[in-house]
């Protein structure tokens, strides 16, 4: 049941912008979708941070797949797409998606940490 309770929040989310300290604001998108390999949750999301003057400074997201780094061969393999962007020039780190409580809480941890950081 909780699992569908963050489910529902991370769904209703969707489109909102929530103003955060120093400026900062996060924007949420998040919709269902077929369930494919790609996406086996069903759940299309982008949840990003962005800095006072718009530019985006922190993401999850599970728009692309992400690109292992040119040194390693995964000639066959499939790519994740659950991903997040640590910095603004970040092409992104794997993130493993159990469940949108999970994915709300490790966000939302993660933008405190941020904005704290920022703010020193």
């Amino acid at each position: 049941m909780q699992a569908n309770t963050g489910l529902e929040t991370l769904l209703d989310l969707n489109g909102y912008t929530i103003d955060q300290e120093g400026g900062y604001w996060i924007k949420v998108e998040a919709w269902r979708v077929p369930v494919t390999a790609d996406i086996p949750h069903g759940i299309r999301y982008s949840l990003t941070l962005h800095e006072p003057y718009g530019k985006r400074i922190l993401g999850y997201d599970n728009s692309h797949a992400i690109k292992p780094p040119k040194k390693f061969k995964f000639v066959g393999q499939r790519l994740p797409y659950d991903h997040k962007h640590r910095h603004v020039a970040d092409k992104g780190v794997p993130y493993e998606f159990k469940d949108a409580n999970q994915l709300l809480a490790d966000f939302f941890k993660e933008v405190d940490r941020v904005i704290k950081e920022a703010m020193k």
